[in-house]
């Protein structure tokens, strides 16, 4: 298929693993990666696991040919793709946004929560949200129309999203959930903060420590609540750990009357049955995220507790990988008629 892949903002840590990614890739040929900062270095020159593998350079935004590409992954802050998809998307590629711009369907709700008025309101009502695993219709609908000739956008899910909605949607989704709030812990590495260091992501600050953050107020939140449908219900708490990579999600919920251990764990079987990239774990078994770190892939355990009537749900990814460029990949996947899995690593290292 040789189809020419672009990466903007490729310097940093999902850009850079989206060039890794599409240098793997059978289809998907890595012709652009825009860096201002390293603008004409080679990719090499600024990441050495890259020598001898490709002499792509970085160009800067302003003058990337990215009009000779068929697929745009923007891996930009919020606010950058408002202004980069539009074009593109009237140029007839198939674009996939890393960053939040076009998740939240309501505009009204992405401009409270990020602080910024939404200026591509027709486009976001185009765009398809990009969690396959749980909106697998909205991406084939892209490839049907992108098969006619239309420049296609996907707003892929945001890590914390992707970890908590694969924990918990399959028992909310099967009516197993009752009234009350739902709460979300989750844990992050650093580089999900993003390359640029602050006092927070500093190694001497993040070594040997773990902290909460943005509590009550994470940007991920009204997210989770459209996937999983539960408006205002949600409580969600962010922490930082001294990882590189990996995010773990648990998701405390209200049962329903009459779950057991065994109906939850057969509805979430069935729910990922023919997902590859997703396995539930047996009975008494929990994910970790050193057995996902540096791939696609997602591991997820479900318990019924008998005594408080909960249900604890918990998924692992890398929040690289399956949380960003992963994902990214795995979306663009479907919108050409690819397998899902086509390029992505699915194996961890073992220790």
């Amino acid at each position: 298929m040789a189809l020419k892949a672009g990466i903007v903002g490729a310097a940093g840590f999902a850009g850079i693993e989206l060039v890794r990614l599409c240098l793997l890739h059978p289809e998907f040929e890595p012709i652009v990666a825009t860096s201002d900062e390293l603008a004409g270095k080679l990719v090499s020159e600024a990441y050495p696991a890259f020598d001898g593998c490709t002499d792509l350079r970085f160009s800067a935004h302003d003058s990337a040919p990215l009009d000779e590409c068929d697929v745009v992954f923007l891996a930009v802050p919020h606010t950058a793709a408002l202004a980069e998809a539009p074009s593109l998307v009237r140029a007839g590629k198939v674009v996939v946004d890393l960053s939040a711009d076009f998740r939240l369907k309501d505009a009204d709700v992405y401009e409270k929560w990020y602080g910024v008025p939404h200026t591509q309101r027709e486009l976001l009502s185009q765009a398809a949200f990009g969690l396959p695993e749980l909106f697998g219709d909205g991406l084939h609908q892209l490839a049907r129309r992108h098969a006619q000739g239309e420049g296609v956008l996907v707003a892929c899910a945001g890590c914390y999203p992707t970890a908590t909605s694969l924990a918990a949607y399959p028992a909310i989704h099967a009516g197993l959930v009752g009234e009350g709030l739902i709460v979300a812990d989750a844990i992050s590495g650093v580089s999900g903060a993003g390359k640029k260091p602050s006092a927070r992501t500093h190694f001497c600050f993040a070594d040997e420590d773990l902290q909460a953050y943005g509590v009550a107020s994470h940007r991920h939140t009204p997210e989770i609540e459209q996937i999983l449908g539960i408006p205002g219900r949600l409580v969600f708490t962010p922490h930082l750990a001294p990882l590189d990579r990996g995010l773990l999600s648990t998701v405390t919920l209200p049962a329903a009357n009459g779950v057991t251990q065994q109906q939850l764990e057969g509805i979430y079987r069935d729910f990922y049955n023919g997902h590859q990239l997703v396995s539930v774990l047996e009975s008494g078994e929990q994910p970790r995220t050193s057995a996902v770190a540096g791939t696609s892939r997602a591991h997820v355990a479900v318990v019924h507790s008998e005594r408080t009537g909960a249900i604890i749900a918990t998924c692992a990814i890398d929040n690289v990988g399956k949380g960003a460029a992963g994902q990214a990949v795995q979306c663009a996947n479907v919108v050409y008629g690819l397998p899902e899995t086509t390029g992505l690593q699915s194996i961890a290292s073992p220790f």
